[in-house]
């Protein structure tokens, strides 16, 4: 039996109440769980404290919470799991970003690199809410960008989640990726202005 068909039926034996099922996965699928944390914690560019396994862990947690698990296969299991990971990572960003609201102290030199990180935690928080409005607007889109921005699928991978053709994912991702830019730089810009 192939790795791929072997995940496939732990899946669904998982999914469908078996816990033991869950308990063999886990080490077949971490290496991949961990490539995909690592993908996200360099695609966000934002140093947030937390590290690869510990993303992978958290999610593993939140995953294995979950009540109606519908996984037709690994490339679901990924995509869901790359999903998780991202929720995982902005709330750890959120936590941050209320953190520095709350105490507006002076910040000693030392620890400017702990600014910049928060910095960054912000712009992840900011993305997340456009991919927000971006799911009003085109539910498939924000969903592709989920996909292969965060969960760094392949483009034949997300069609194959998504069930559309390629073209129409190298199509979508491109307005995607445009329509997004436009709202952060928006942000950005209307920030600046009130600054002033």
């Amino acid at each position: 039996m192939s790795q791929s068909n072997q995940v496939t039926r732990l899946l669904q034996a998982w999914a469908s109440g078996d816990r033991a099922a869950g308990d063999d996965l886990m080490p077949i699928v971490y290496a991949e769980l961990k490539r995909i944390s690592r993908a996200q914690l360099r695609a966000s560019d934002v140093p947030v404290t937390m590290q690869a396994t510990e993303l992978v862990n958290e999610a593993w947690m939140r995953l294995a919470g979950q009540r109606q698990a519908d996984w037709n296969d690994r490339t679901h299991f990924f995509a869901l799991a790359s999903t998780m990971i991202r929720r995982v990572m902005l709330d750890h960003a959120r936590k941050r970003c209320a953190q520095r609201r709350d105490r507006r102290l002076e910040v000693p030199i030392d620890d400017q690199f702990e600014v910049m990180s928060e910095a960054r935690a912000e712009e992840l928080v900011q993305l997340d809410e456009a991919l927000a409005e971006l799911e009003q607007l085109d539910p498939r889109q924000a969903r592709l960008v989920e996909l292969r921005y965060f969960g760094g699928l392949t483009i034949e991978e997300t069609a194959h989640v998504l069930d559309i053709s390629p073209s129409t994912v190298k199509r979508d991702w491109l307005l995607a990726r445009a329509w997004l830019f436009r709202r952060v730089q928006g942000e950005d810009a209307e920030d600046d202005e009130a600054g002033q």
